[in-house]
């Protein structure tokens, strides 16, 4: 049980259940800590909406092949997941808020690295080092652990669905807000037009920089007093115990998502440029398309939130996942662009709205001082799988096998759900019983 007082509170520690998060009185209640984390997460999205969807345009630009693209999408999973693993580790033993400052003042150096000096070189160091570049939902790129584990540590547990489904919903208008702005300042075919979308991410970079400096993290957990040592006779000690427990779901959990990640890397990050060599459409075309889906997933977000507190995080994500299926199927057998846009967006929306319950899920599965290691995990078990799929689906396109990287996403995405209803149903954690009166 988690006991709150006021002073916790105050220190940035997580406070009881009360208000939905996403009401004016809710936010207010929420610590200042996570309510600095959320504003943070917003504006870092902005960034990465207009990158997520003209970085693969700017790298085809200025002559980058599909296999040479692929190939640094994979090199920047294969990099964030060995960071991954570092940067949530780290962040128990050392606090979240040094390994997030770490990020976004090296975000500040890469960013105006790669807007003064576009080589080549240059920029492969900055994109594989600080994911630069590749969508990551608004979070902290590798050192995205660390942010999770210190939201979720700023939570009660019977709020986190609607605290991370809150989340996810400003992350996607975020998003939606940048991949108009993507859309909107980029004109012409030419190298020289990109350029004020770096400048947008060097802007983000240092506000979100000063905006974590502003935030303070609670005292590091003390270790407990010495205790007597049992008796032979005596039984196991219960930490050990729930240690034991919290390693297996982790360990069940990592496995299902690498097989959601192997999918979702097949068609996810090269899907703008699929667009663009299926349909010969460009950043006009697809740049709205993309920010009108992430600010739909807003609101999907906090409806998947509520569903959550209503009839769990297990059930909400199976069903939403399992029509997102369906729709990814069919995404290829659309015949016209305008199609398979307005398919797209409903299965963005859908699938996208259920990432907040997902990572709600994950941090419920162990205690507060081992967050950051639960989430390296989680992030390692995505970020790998997924690091091979922007390879294998870049040599499919150069060889003319445009829509199979998709049907083949889309298998892989009907066995995640089958996995994750029968192996994560028992470690369902509990809901708020106050959604249960509205």
């Amino acid at each position: 049980m988690e006991i709150q007082t006021a002073a916790s509170a105050r220190a940035g520690g997580p406070v009881g259940p009360g208000p939905a998060p996403y009401t004016p009185a809710g936010w207010r209640a929420l610590p200042p800590v996570a309510r600095g984390l959320i504003i943070a997460r917003f504006v870092r999205s902005v960034a990465q909406g207009a990158l997520v969807v003209d970085f693969l345009l700017y790298l085809r630009t200025v002559g980058w092949t599909a296999t040479a693209i692929g190939g640094l999408l994979t090199a920047i999973g294969v990099a964030g997941a060995a960071i991954v693993l570092v940067s949530g580790i780290g962040s128990d033993r050392i606090g979240r808020r040094p390994v997030l400052l770490f990020y976004q003042t090296a975000m500040v150096v890469g960013t105006a690295a790669v807007l003064l000096h576009p080589a080549a070189w240059v920029l492969t160091a900055v994109a594989v080092t600080l994911g630069f570049g590749r969508g990551a939902n608004g979070s902290a790129g590798p050192f995205g652990p660390a942010e999770q584990a210190w939201l979720a540590q700023s939570v009660p547990a019977a709020q986190r669905g609607r605290v991370f489904s809150l989340n996810q919903a400003v992350t996607s208008w975020g998003m939606g807000c940048g991949a108009l702005l993507g859309a909107a300042l980029v004109h012409g075919q030419t190298a020289a037009a990109y350029r004020p979308l770096f400048v947008l991410a060097l802007v983000v970079a240092v506000i979100n920089t000063v905006q974590i400096a502003r935030l303070r993290e609670p005292p590091r957990l003390r270790a407990m007093p010495a205790v007597k040592e049992p008796e032979p006779s005596a039984p196991p000690i219960e930490t050990d115990t729930a240690r034991h427990r919290e390693n297996r779901a982790l360990a069940l959990l990592a496995g299902v998502n690498s097989v959601n990640a192997l999918g979702v890397g097949l068609f996810g990050p090269l899907l703008p440029y699929w667009l663009s060599v299926r349909y010969g459409v460009g950043p006009g075309a697809i740049g709205p398309v993309f920010g009108f889906t992430f600010l739909l997933t807003g609101i999907s977000a906090i409806a998947a939130g509520e569903a959550a507190a209503r009839h769990g995080l297990v059930r909400t994500v199976v069903w939403i996942r399992l029509l997102g299926v369906v729709l990814l199927a069919a995404l290829p057998l659309m015949p016209s662009f305008g199609w398979a846009a307005a398919l797209y967006v409903v299965r963005s929306v859908l699938n996208r709205g259920s990432n907040g319950a997902r990572q709600a899920f994950g941090a419920g599965l162990v205690r507060d001082e081992r967050r950051g290691f639960a989430a390296s995990l989680n992030g390692l078990s995505m970020r790998l799988p997924s690091a091979l799929g922007p390879a294998i689906a870049g040599r499919l396109l150069a060889l003319g096998a445009v829509d199979l990287p998709l049907f083949l996403g889309a298998t892989l995405q009907l066995a995640y759900v089958a996995l994750f209803a029968g192996l994560m149903g028992r470690y369902e954690p509990p809901r708020d019983l106050a959604s249960e009166e509205l």
